[in-house]
């Protein structure tokens, strides 16, 4: 057992985090005819959150880790691949008893990394060429904040806080300083100062400025103490007020003192819609990415021993997916079907749905973090937002 509760990768790859019915299922089918019969699983999601009008489809890589080495094989979309209602993100083809007791972690490697990944992206479209870092590992487990963060920036945020993170994505954490480092040091000047002082050059000087005073005292005092880029102002909710206004006013302030150059960044408890409505020059969001609504995929059987099935409100049969980029449009057709034309522009549509992994293994290999960003931010500039 781990010291704080959490499997290990060979707990994961040994399927002990799956539902315990599926150990039945297993017994079952071994019992009914040896659980050798060829099953095709398709993976998909059928609604999204509320509001959402796409998903971000993310955790393909962490998907062929767990099948590695298991007669099994593997079709999806890219990494980073938007998706809509009702569209095959995966397909596992394979003789059932190989993938029967990983339906649960599988679900759960796309659901969290893909949730995250589609909230960053739409928090991302709102703020438009303005900074977003993810802030949230504070409210999640330590144990899958890199996994957060990583999500995150690959969603479009343009960086994160978490150090744990940098190892995977290659790129460093963000981040200047805390309430803390005001209240240990007894008043807001000589805070900055320290900060200034002994913290490393590379790291903007952004002063927080909500600690004790009004948001417009403090950007005064800090830009007239220090160098400044920046300041944060991460105003509690009970003080809050109108914060559209304390940015104009701190804005103005800083401006008719020639500190014109500081920026101004927002922090604490925000989502899409403060993120649209504030004209700040950046934003750190951490709760609403962190904890954003996980992407409720399900993996159904569509086909045993080549004949097709269904449950009800499902669909049997391998499926294909495709899409023309230009429009945005997509189309489900049965697997083999002749490729359809974009109803707007007559393109022949892309197939999505692209053999990844064959008899357990990897036919791919793992993208930088930083090109798969660059294609979710290519299609999210392509995509019409509600």
């Amino acid at each position: 057992m781990t010291k704080f509760h959490t499997a290990t990768d060979e707990e994961i790859m040994d399927g002990k985090t799956t539902d315990s019915y599926f150990l039945n299922a297993l017994k079952a089918i071994e019992g009914m005819d040896g659980g050798e019969k060829e099953a095709v699983a398709e993976v998909g999601a059928y609604s999204l959150p509320s509001s959402y009008g796409y998903g971000v489809f993310l955790g393909l890589m962490d998907s062929l880790n767990l099948f590695k080495g298991k007669n099994v094989d593997v079709y999806a979309m890219e990494e980073g691949t938007f998706f809509f209602p009702k569209e095959v993100v995966m397909r596992v083809v394979g003789p059932y008893k190989e993938f029967c007791v990983f339906e649960t972690p599988l679900l759960g490697l796309l659901c969290h990394n893909s949730g995250i990944a589609t909230k960053a992206s739409r928090i991302k479209k709102f703020a438009g060429e303005k900074t977003v870092l993810s802030f949230g590992v504070r409210r999640i487990h330590p144990a899958i904040a890199p996994m957060v963060d990583r999500a995150a920036y690959i969603g479009g945020c343009d960086g994160f806080s978490c150090i744990a993170a940098e190892e995977h994505t290659g790129k460093k954490a963000s981040g200047t300083m805390p309430h803390s480092l005001i209240i240990y040091a007894g008043d807001q000047v000589k805070g900055w100062k320290a900060f200034d002082e002994f913290c490393d050059p590379s790291v903007p000087r952004t002063a927080l400025v909500d600690t004790y005073c009004d948001e417009k005292e403090e950007a005064i005092k800090a830009a007239q103490s220090i160098k400044l880029d920046g300041v944060r102002l991460d105003t509690p909710s009970s003080r809050r007020g109108d914060m559209a206004e304390i940015i104009r006013e701190v804005r103005w302030e800083l401006d008719i003192r020639g500190f014109e150059n500081v920026k101004i960044f927002v922090s604490g408890g925000l989502n899409e819609e403060e993120v649209r409505e504030l004209k700040a020059d950046g934003y750190g969001v951490g709760t609403s990415i962190s904890n954003a609504p996980v992407i409720n995929f399900a993996l159904d059987l569509v086909e045993i021993g080549g004949e097709a099935v269904a449950k009800r409100g499902k669909l049997g049969g391998k499926k294909q997916v495709w899409r023309c980029f230009d429009c945005m449009e997509s189309a489900i057709t049965l697997d083999g079907a002749k490729p359809p034309r974009c109803s707007s522009c007559s393109k022949q549509m892309t197939p999505l749905l692209k053999k990844v992994m064959d008899g357990g293994k990897p036919l791919v290999k793992k993208k930088e973090d930083e090109a798969i960003r660059e294609w979710v931010l290519n299609q999210l500039n392509s995509l019409s937002y509600p």
